[in-house]
């Protein structure tokens, strides 16, 4: 089955190591990585956001007239999801919603590590529209840029896994869930720090889209 997934920055390095995640997830799929090349090159909260929706809705339509039978959103604030859902016939699924899902599913508490503060309202925000709130116990910022994942990533591993120690140690939670798309690089030495389940959004993502187009 053809699935698309979009990356609504244009950080072509970001879409290759999601891309890479997701075939190893399903590989039954055949999974086309896509990047926004007009959007900013990250997307830190609701500003970087907005700019990014019109390239992305655009991808969304060209890929889903091309014949994707499913379309995965690779941005963890979920950007434009229910507008993308609304516009093509396919299944469209957000990395973030999935892994908010998939814990609630298991009714599992969790928290998140994000990358900056300004992106915290909005992934809350996203987690409350979809009935989740109470499984959520905190949202945490780990102060690392989303383009430190690509251009400093030890040190960058470091700072995050700082934050999910002090969320497993803090916060009475059954899982963790990494809350960015470009976590699945530090994914593995978070795991083998922790004593409960790491949760990686795009694998989520394309697990469950493989689910959905199973039905």
């Amino acid at each position: 089955m053809a699935v698309a997934l979009i990356n609504p920055n244009s950080t072509a390095a970001m879409t290759a190591t999601m891309t890479e995640v997701a075939r190893h997830a399903a590989p039954e799929l055949s999974i086309e990585g896509i990047t926004s090349t007009k959007a900013p090159a990250a997307i830190q909260g609701p500003t970087d956001g907005a700019a990014a929706e019109p390239y992305l809705l655009e991808l969304v339509s060209q890929t889903a007239a091309q014949g994707a039978e499913g379309i995965i959103i690779g941005c963890f604030d979920d950007t434009a999801l229910l507008a993308a859902s609304k516009r093509v016939p396919c299944p469209v699924v957000g990395i973030g919603q999935t892994a908010f899902h998939y814990a609630a599913l298991r009714n599992w508490s969790f928290s998140v590590v994000t990358t900056l503060s300004v992106s915290v309202p909005v992934i809350e925000a996203n987690i409350a529209a979809q009935g989740l709130t109470g499984f959520q116990r905190r949202v945490r910022a780990s102060d690392v840029p989303v383009l430190e994942l690509e251009h400093a990533p030890e040190a960058a591993a470091q700072r995050i896994l700082q934050e999910a120690l002090v969320a497993q140690e803090q916060d009475q939670i059954d899982a963790l869930i990494l809350g960015c798309a470009g976590m699945t690089t530090v994914v593995e030495k978070v795991r083998n720090a922790l004593d409960i389940p790491v949760i990686d959004p795009v694998v989520c993502a394309t697990q469950s889209l493989r689910w959905l187009l199973s039905r």
